[in-house]
């Protein structure tokens, strides 16, 4: 049986994979689980704070674990539409023994998701999430509450302003006389973005800031940043923000509509903190996914890069064990851990228009500081994804594009934590040769197991 939870929590379509079912079953477990490891003990009873994103199913799957909960005799405290980190930063400030935020971060508005958060607002490691999951398999089998003791909900009133509070006086840039384009991809950044960058005193122009709940990522956000690239130029930006679905990314676009990925992001940001002497051990950490040009600007510069598998849960293991402070993958998911316990879209900008208002320096300069070198990236949608580095014809691609990108090149291959798709990448110093390598195991993998 294939495991529950991916590498970012249970996903699937709602309502077919994750049904209210599921939501139930795991808000009533997750509560019994976690209200044990929390020991806040602030409480007169477990309390279990939900937040979601926009698209449409989340209301209905909000209910579903608000019934879990409660059943569980836990308080529910509903946040309403905010964005995930700040459903790890509120648990953590408001003294709650778990998290919940249902979105699906980047992924379509068919999809929906499921993620905890511990009562210190990091995500869940492993052998937590399998605790529940086998508890789900296997509820347990003791009476429930009555009476008085079953849980009640709390609507949240203020919490996401609580939130807004935070970020504006951890980083309390002052924005005046710049101009931001900000697509906030009808998602979660909706509510909090505009009202963050206004305050500090920017000159806000949003775009996709009006969802409707299946408006969610629809060509726009960090996965489709082509549409901030020309409205940047066309309002005469100084730069552009997009955030996805749950405002845990952020991808920036210059005033030329260049753009300035999470890798870049990255290194203009720990680079600085590597000349101020404020980096923690001159290193910061990234996926393999991560452009070579990074780990060649921080070697450049006296300093390192640890490299880690695919996935933020890697990152963050790395930075714990490494003491940390910055680390991320090339998606914008960046994760600042003296100021978070996970990857906050919003704070990641501020922190690079807090490098930008220091410098006096434009984006476009400040990316220079990162070589790129030339990537292919396909995602190929497939029917299974299980068992795909067994199959003959596909291995045999892998071999003769290892064998064309030689010493220079790199070749990673993973299967999606969160979607039925298998993940190509490639690097090597001559486009066309990466190019070349990419497509034809994408192409193998098509023929094999794609989608008709």
């Amino acid at each position: 049986m294939a495991r529950m939870f991916g590498t970012d929590g249970v996903r699937g379509v709602a309502n077919r994979e994750l049904t209210p079912e599921l939501a139930f079953a795991l808000g009533r477990v997750g509560a019994l689980v976690l209200s044990q490891k929390s020991g806040t003990g602030v409480h007169t009873r477990p309390r279990v704070l939900i937040g979601r994103d926009t698209r449409v199913s989340g209301e209905m799957l909000e209910a579903a674990m608000v019934a879990g909960v409660t059943s569980a005799g836990a308080d529910a405290l509903l946040v309403g539409v905010v964005p995930t980190p700040a459903v790890a930063f509120l648990t953590r400030a408001l003294n709650c023994d778990a998290g919940v935020v249902i979105s699906a971060s980047h992924n379509p508005v068919e999809d929906n998701g499921i993620k905890f958060f511990a009562a210190n607002g990091f995500k869940l490691p492993d052998e937590v999430e399998d605790e529940i999951e086998a508890l789900v398999h296997n509820p347990p089998t003791d009476g429930r509450p009555i009476g008085a003791a079953v849980g009640r909900v709390i609507h949240g009133e203020g919490e996401r302003q609580r939130y807004i509070d935070h970020l504006c006086a951890l980083v309390p840039v002052d924005l005046s006389g710049l101009h931001i384009a900000l697509d906030c991809a009808n998602g979660a950044a909706s509510v909090c973005a505009p009202d963050i960058l206004r305050r500090l005193g920017a000159r806000v122009t949003a775009f996709y800031n009006q969802p409707d709940g299946t408006n969610i990522n629809v060509n726009c956000g960090s996965t489709h940043p082509a549409s901030l690239q020309a409205l940047v130029r066309e309002v005469g930006a100084d730069l552009g923000i997009a955030h996805d679905g749950d405002a845990d990314r952020v991808i920036a676009v210059d005033h030329f509509g260049a753009i300035v990925d999470g890798d870049k992001i990255m290194a203009i940001c720990g680079l600085d903190l590597l000349h101020r002497g404020r980096l923690p051990h001159g290193k910061i950490a990234a996926t393999a996914y991560s452009n070579g040009g990074l780990i060649k600007a921080f070697r450049d510069a006296g300093g390192d890069v640890v490299i880690t598998p695919a996935g933020d849960r890697y990152v963050l293991e790395a930075m714990l064990r490494e003491g940390l402070a910055l680390g991320g993958e090339q998606s914008g998911h960046i994760i600042f851990l003296q100021d978070s316990t996970t990857g906050d879209g919003i704070l990641s900008a501020l922190k690079l228009l807090e490098v930008m208002v220091r410098t006096g320096q434009p984006l476009a300069e400040l990316a220079r500081v990162m070589p790129v070198f030339p990537q292919a990236l396909v995602n190929v949608r497939v029917r299974s994804k299980d068992g795909w580095d067994s199959v003959p014809e596909i291995a045999a691609a892998v071999e003769d594009a290892v064998h064309r990108l030689g010493a220079e090149g790199r070749l990673f291959i993973r299967p999606s934590g969160t979607e039925p798709v298998i993940r190509i990448m490639g690097e090597h110093p001559d486009a066309d040769v990466v190019h070349s390598a990419v497509s034809r195991v994408a192409a193998s993998i098509q023929a094999c197991l794609g989608m008709e």
